[in-house]
């Protein structure tokens, strides 16, 4: 396995590995009783899941780089979801809290789920997209133009 797959994966397994499956696991199960789990939930998980692994691997391919912090992509990601998001990552994590939620109807998970739509925004505003506007410049600027933070509409012009 090459250097940077296995960053690519050790990434992956730390970041959202314990935000969006260990950590949410924890709060259903830390109960005195077993949570019921509600199937109904699954094509929530599933598409959260399925996203956030597209946007692993454009990073990974197409920005020669990991999710991590401490190896991040060497090119703008501007590929696949990110054509339509600056953050899609951030979404299909946000997907996969909101499927636990509703799977185990818990208000607990949808607390912890608020709070990280709260912690990702900041993270955002304050450290990524600076952090980017520095690394890649006019680039940057360009596609933070053209492509919304979140989701909404996509700028042709």
């Amino acid at each position: 396995m090459n250097t940077l797959l296995f960053r690519a994966v050790i990434a992956f397994l730390a970041l959202p590995g314990i935000v969006a499956i260990i950590v949410p696991l924890w709060i259903a199960t830390s109960g005195a009783s077993r949570p019921a789990f509600n199937p109904v939930c699954l094509p929530v998980l599933v598409v959260g899941i399925f996203l956030l692994l597209w946007c692993v691997r454009d990073f990974y391919v197409a920005g020669r780089g990991t999710l991590a912090p401490w190896s991040p992509p060497k090119h703008l990601v501007i590929v696949g979801l990110y054509r339509f998001s600056r953050n899609p990552m951030y979404i299909a994590v946000i997907l996969i809290l909101s499927g636990w939620a509703i799977g185990f109807s818990s208000s607990g998970l949808a607390l912890y789920a608020v709070a990280v739509v709260i912690l990702f925004h900041l993270r955002v505003i304050f450290h990524e997209e600076p952090w980017l506007e520095r690394e890649f410049g006019e680039g940057w600027v360009r596609y933070r133009a053209d492509v919304p933070r979140w989701i909404g509409r996509r700028s042709f012009a």
